[in-house]
């Protein structure tokens, strides 16, 4: 299965998105959120597992351009997080691109993401956008317009590192009451003693961040099961 490069917009913005398609007709269709580095090449595997799996998914692209480095990634970033309505349109804009492939029409929806991405999913679902399923990896759990009573509607699903410093226990909590006030349906599994990052297994030199074999299997098989219940 390949990659398929796909373009879309959020207004005048060109954005670069990819499309992997299952051999069969597909169970639902996913929105793929990246790291804050864009489409890396662990997210890209992902996309493909996915469509393995039976689902046709789409990369979605956060800046219209990949970054060279972090301090890029960091920048971008920053020219879209800081406003939660300038994000959350450009997080729709790939919904919607999602949504109008050809073979995705009729299809149920969900969305996953790791790192920034997996915020970007839970973005998505706080904002009330028709998913089924929301899924974050590794993801910030914090947010500039908390859900509100009744405002969501996907099933919630976070796979978190208990040892991940960029996301402290404080903010672990609040997302906990977020989602209680919100009376959503969510879940939260905890790995203990696992970083950021642990779905990547490309080598880098963030203290912050390490792959977790264990962690990273468990996650996914977490994620497919509740993909059984809510596509069934």
């Amino acid at each position: 299965m390949s990659l398929e490069p796909f373009t879309y917009f959020d207004g005048t913005t060109q954005l670069a998105g990819c499309v992997v398609h299952p051999a069969a007709t597909p169970r639902a269709a996913i929105l793929v959120f990246p790291t804050i580095m864009n489409s890396t090449p662990a997210v890209e595997a992902k996309a493909v597992a996915l469509a393995e799996a039976g689902y046709l998914a789409l990369i979605a692209d956060f800046y219209g351009r990949q970054p060279r480095n972090f301090d890029e990634a960091r920048s971008a970033a920053a020219e879209i997080r800081p406003d939660p309505l300038t994000y959350r349109r450009r997080l729709k804009a790939g919904l919607k691109a999602l949504a109008t492939q050809p073979e995705a029409r009729g299809l149920p929806l969900a969305g996953i993401g790791f790192c920034m991405g997996g915020q970007a999913a839970l973005e998505l679902a706080r904002d009330g956008a028709p998913l089924r399923a929301a899924v974050s990896f590794h993801g910030l759990l914090d947010t500039g317009l908390p859900a509100e009573p009744g405002g969501i509607s996907a099933r919630i699903l976070v796979c978190h590192g208990d040892a991940d410093p960029m996301v402290p226990r404080s903010q672990v909590i609040a997302f906990w009451e977020e989602m209680d006030h919100a009376q959503a349906n969510w879940h939260f599994h905890s790995y203990s003693g696992v970083k950021h990052g642990f779905t990547n297994p490309a080598p880098n030199d963030n203290p912050a961040t390490a792959y977790d074999a264990s962690a990273d299997r468990q996650s996914w098989a977490a994620m497919l099961e509740l993909f059984d219940e809510v596509f069934d």
